[in-house]
């Protein structure tokens, strides 16, 4: 959405977030959208706004409040929206770790359907990719992941994987066998 000529508003549903090169600049987009929701009988609820700087610099901006007309917004160095907890320096560890938590509780609640033996493995792939992988990428988009992370996903992903497959024994030798990645049968120890 355009803002006084240039794009500095996100917005969904009443969820709305005002953009600005610096702390100035927010204020004029603030007021403007103070005002235009007025316009239409919205209001803004005051307790409910904060503002966050996001800079390179740390030390950039050190106003703890804005003051606009006869209210205050808090300064924060995180928030929440869209169920995604931005930071003022656009760190994803921690929503990186909850998104890995959250991912582990779908996976133990669908715990039993993916290792039962009534249902086939394409299914089985079917409910991993319906229920549990969205839950572990929602906004993945805007994720910068580093090797760890990369590889903590994989982890993650394995050991899906291994409950849906599991361990398979060969009838002839004995032996137990399981599926890897690259879909080669290893010997399980």
């Amino acid at each position: 959405m355009k803002l006084n000529s240039t794009h500095q508003l996100l917005a969904y549903a009443d969820d709305v977030n005002t953009l600005g090169g610096s702390t100035h600049t927010l204020k004029e987009n603030a007021e403007a959208l103070v005002a235009a929701a007025r316009e239409i009988g919205l209001e803004v609820c005051a307790d409910k706004t904060k503002y966050m700087v996001m800079s390179r610099d740390q030390n950039a901006e050190r106003i703890h409040s804005v003051r606009m007309d006869n209210s205050t917004f808090e300064r924060v160095e995180e928030f929440k929206y869209l169920g995604t907890t931005l930071t003022n320096l656009n760190a994803i560890r921690e929503e990186f770790k909850k998104r890995l938590r959250s991912g582990n509780t779908c996976y133990y609640s669908v715990q039993k359907l993916l290792s039962s033996r009534l249902l086939s493995k394409n299914l089985k792939i079917k409910l991993y990719r319906t229920i549990i992988l969205p839950v572990v990428l929602y906004v993945c988009e805007i994720w910068s992941l580093t090797l760890r992370q990369e590889r903590r996903l994989r982890v993650f992903e394995n050991k899906v994987l291994r409950r849906i497959f599991g361990p398979m024994r060969d009838e002839v030798m004995g032996d137990w066998w399981r599926l890897h990645n690259d879909e080669k049968n290893v010997l399980y120890s």
